[in-house]
C-alpha cells in the first residue's frame, strides 16, 4: 500500500511549511510521505531550524523548494499554512486531493527583541505541532 503523500505549502518554504514537514516526518513515523514547498524558495530560516532543534527535531538538511506541479497533483493532502499560499496555490488537477488551509502567523515577520522574535517562532512551532498531532489522531 502506498503511503499518503502530504504536501505542505507556504509562501517561501522557509519557516511554517518546514516546521510542519519536520513534525509530521517525526511524529507520523513511516506512515506518510511528506514534502513541503513554497510559491517561492526563500531558503531555510535559521530561527526555524533553532526552534525545531529545541523540540528535538533536526531540519538542517531540509531544502527550500518551489512547488512542483507533479508532486502537487500526486498528493493525497495539500495543506497550505499561510493565506498567501492558500490564495495563490496553483490549480490542482487531481480531483481526489484533499486541500486544507491551516493558517498560522508568519514568525519571520515578528518584530522586537531577539527574545521576543524567538518566542513568536516557538509559539508558531507549538501551534503547528498541535495541529499535526490533531491530524494524526484523526487517523488521516
Amino acid at each position: 500500500m502506498n503511503k499518503p503523500l502530504i504536501y505542505f505549502l507556504c509562501t517561501g518554504n522557509s519557516c511554517r511549511s518546514q516546521i510542519a514537514d519536520g513534525f509530521l516526518r517525526t511524529l507520523g513515523g513511516e506512515s506518510y510521505e511528506v514534502k513541503s514547498a513554497g510559491l517561492e524558495a526563500h531558503g531555510l530560516n535559521p530561527r526555524a531550524v533553532q526552534v525545531m532543534q529545541e523540540a528535538g527535531i533536526d531540519i538542517t538538511n531540509h531544502t527550500s523548494d518551489v512547488i512542483d506541479p507533479e508532486i502537487l497533483n500526486r498528493a493525497d493532502y495539500v495543506i497550505t499554512l499561510c493565506g498567501h499560499a492558500d490564495e495563490h496555490c496553483p490549480i490542482i488537477s487531481n480531483k481526489n486531493v484533499v486541500k486544507w488551509h491551516w493558517g498560522f502567523d508568519d514568525p519571520a515577520k515578528a518584530t522586537g527583541t531577539e527574545g521576543e522574535i524567538m518566542d513568536q517562532f516557538r509559539n508558531v512551532r507549538d501551534a503547528i505541532k498541535s495541529r499535526i498531532e490533531e491530524f494524526l489522531s484523526e487517523g488521516k
